[in-house]
């Protein structure tokens, strides 16, 4: 007598495992997609740029090679050149930050 009881409880216990599982998913799709590394430098810009903010604009190393900075230069300009939709100011900044890092000095003012 008590093996179909057993049973029953163990369908009900299945049928509610599987509905909260169902409701789990929909609800993980369902979720915002929250990207957890940025691409891009997402911050505003500085009065004048420093070589720290020069690298974020191209999304390359403050110690990076010529040849990796020119085709940071080329990606971002691509992404963001007026001619394509791209703001014109956002151009100036990309090519400022370029010009910045291929300077051979840290020009930060000092005399050493």
């Amino acid at each position: 007598m008590a093996t179909p009881l057993v049973v029953g409880l163990a369908v009900a216990g299945a049928a509610y495992a599987g509905r909260a599982g169902i409701q789990a998913w929909n609800a993980f799709k369902a979720r915002p997609v929250v990207p957890t590394l940025r691409k891009f430098y997402q911050g505003g810009f500085q009065p004048q740029m420093t070589r720290r903010e020069a690298a974020l604009i191209l999304g390359v190393r403050e110690s990076s090679a010529i040849d990796k900075i020119k085709e940071a230069h080329r990606r971002v300009m691509l992404a963001n050149h007026p001619d394509a939709g791209g703001s014109h100011y956002l151009a100036s900044k990309i090519s400022e930050a370029k010009e910045m890092m291929l300077r051979k000095t840290n020009n930060n003012g000092s005399a050493f």
